[in-house]
């Protein structure tokens, strides 16, 4: 072989070992970059707060036409098994497994801050584990994602903001962690606007479900 022929060689296993290179590097930016959730089918499971206050209907204008958001929401129900309206017993539950969900957004947890509960808390975490791993186990879920409900404000509803904050709210950032389930964070911001509610200081108003569904809608686009 001539030197010409060699250095040919030499060069085009040069340029092939670079272009695989770089196929490889993008390849791990694009998994990177590229949420892995699958936004087909959302199911949105709660209490009132979804069901009655519409953040599901808004959210599905933000994703638009390629998903379809499901309001599975309950007034009243809660996470605790001792509560008066357990989610997990719910016909809406079952209903939500066969809206065949490829993602699904919980949030639940202000009703377990009502008063009288106090005594129950201690059942919370293993509730809220059994709920949200028969989810997980759906055939069709790809992503379940925690939902810190918003705070709970003074208010004529039997719902302590204090303990809600205290006890709740630890309790069901510890269940989402000890799964390795993605929390999405209401609470916090929704803190800072208390206009954001209506006259009972628990149920948002249509700016408030506006703005939880932008909070979710931005975390499951991005993770």
């Amino acid at each position: 072989m001539t030197l010409t022929k060699k250095l040919i060689v030499i060069a085009c296993a040069a340029i092939l070992v670079l272009a695989l290179s770089l196929t490889v590097v993008i390849s791990e930016i694009l998994a990177t970059n590229t949420p892995k959730t699958d936004l087909t089918r959302i199911a949105c499971l709660g209490d009132s707060i979804t069901e009655i206050c519409g953040y599901p209907e808004y959210l599905q204008e933000l994703l638009g036409n390629g998903s379809v958001v499901g309001n599975f929401g309950v007034s009243a129900s809660a996470v605790n098994f001792w509560s008066d309206k357990p989610y997990y017993f719910e016909p809406t539950y079952r209903s939500a497994r066969n809206f065949s969900a490829t993602t699904v957004i919980v949030m639940l947890g202000t009703n377990d801050a009502r008063y009288g509960m106090d005594d129950k808390i201690v059942n919370f975490t293993a509730n809220y584990e059994r709920l949200l791993n028969r989810t997980q186990h759906w055939n069709s879920t790809k992503q379940v994602y925690v939902v810190i409900p918003p705070p709970i404000f003074d208010n004529s509803l039997d719902l302590n903001g204090t303990f809600y904050a205290q006890e709740v709210i630890p309790r069901i950032k510890q269940v989402a962690k000890d799964m390795g389930l993605p929390v999405i964070d209401v609470y916090t911001p929704m803190l800072k606007h208390p206009e954001y509610f209506s006259v009972d200081g628990v149920h948002p108003d249509c700016e408030g479900a506006q703005a939880i569904a932008k909070i979710i809608y931005n975390y499951i686009k991005t993770h």
